[in-house]
């Protein structure tokens, strides 16, 4: 019995240093959000000819936001994060890529495979009646 009350204790001591941890790296990418949010105007007003450094500014201010919505997704949920989810971000950080990258087909061609399956997995998991995971 002692021994059991020693492992929850332990468990309990991990999951608040996971839950400080987690909410200090958002913190860390809300500051990182903010900053390319700052690069992408400052770009715009100066008139920033390359569309292609915008879009991929963009593109980082995006998947920080993917980052800290996971974060705020896994509080949500009881501590866990949905499959769904996961799956979800990883086909659109992919197509984002893409839309960015356009100098390597080959590239992505592989990351189109990719997406392919990463959609046919969210399809298989909601045939089974359970949207992002839950």
């Amino acid at each position: 019995m002692k021994q059991l009350m020693e492992w929850k204790t332990l468990s309990k001591g991990f999951q608040y240093l996971l839950n400080l941890s987690l909410v200090l790296l958002a913190l860390a990418l809300l500051f990182f959000l903010f900053r390319e949010l700052f690069y992408i105007i400052s770009d715009a007003l100066h008139h920033q000819t390359n569309v292609h450094v915008i879009l991929g500014k963009v593109l980082v201010f995006f998947l920080y936001f993917a980052f800290i919505s996971m974060i705020v997704k896994y509080f949500s949920e009881s501590h866990h994060f949905p499959l769904g989810y996961l799956l979800y971000i990883g086909i659109t950080a992919s197509v984002r890529f893409i839309i960015v990258n356009n100098q390597n087909p080959q590239e992505n061609f592989w990351l189109s495979l990719v997406i392919l399956v990463l959609t046919f997995s969210y399809l298989l998991m909601m045939r089974k009646g359970k949207p992002f995971g839950g």
